[in-house]
């Protein structure tokens, strides 16, 4: 199965559509039906244009002669690019979730949001604490250790202690 590639020099990252049997790629995904290493049966993989590993892999349906897939066809490719792309946008979410914390507690001045971002690096991750008053407004903000244990006590203790930097 070669792929139908546009000169890509001329217009950048653009592939041409393909619609077969096992290979359907229209945009921005490409949806492959390759033998199902595991077994007898067949499977999908639904790869981003630009990506290099599919983002979902799943079972796809013999044909009627129990033998061969079942062809791709358009609505299949629309039901595989929104499962995939709901699958990348979870991912995203949980990554997200992991590197952001935050707390809201009670100040002096009222209500302060304590956020905790995690700078992942290869090298030296960090963490940027920061606090914001009820309107949004910037009250301060460090740098700490990308372990830092953000909890209502650390950020009340951070506030009572004028902002300044945590141990």
């Amino acid at each position: 199965m070669a792929f139908d590639v546009k000169n890509e020099a001329a217009h950048g990252d653009d592939v041409e559509s393909v619609h077969e049997a096992l290979l359907w790629r229209d945009n921005g995904w490409t949806a492959r039906v390759v033998k199902n290493e595991d077994d007898d049966g067949w499977a999908v993989a639904m790869t981003r244009q630009g990506e290099s590993e599919p983002a979902l892999v799943g079972p796809w349906t013999m044909g009627r002669d129990k033998k061969n897939p079942k062809p791709l066809d358009v609505s299949a490719f629309n039901v595989l690019v929104k499962t995939a792309s709901e699958v990348l946008r979870r991912a995203e979410q949980h990554r997200h979730a992991m590197l952001n914390r935050s707390v809201t507690v009670s100040g002096d001045g009222g209500t302060v949001t304590v956020a905790l971002e995690i700078v992942p690096d290869e090298y030296e991750s960090y963490a940027v604490l920061s606090a914001r008053d009820a309107f949004g407004e910037e009250l301060a903000s460090c740098r700490v250790r990308p372990d830092f244990k953000l909890n209502s006590a650390s950020a009340s203790a951070w506030v009572e202690d004028g902002f300044r930097k945590p141990r």
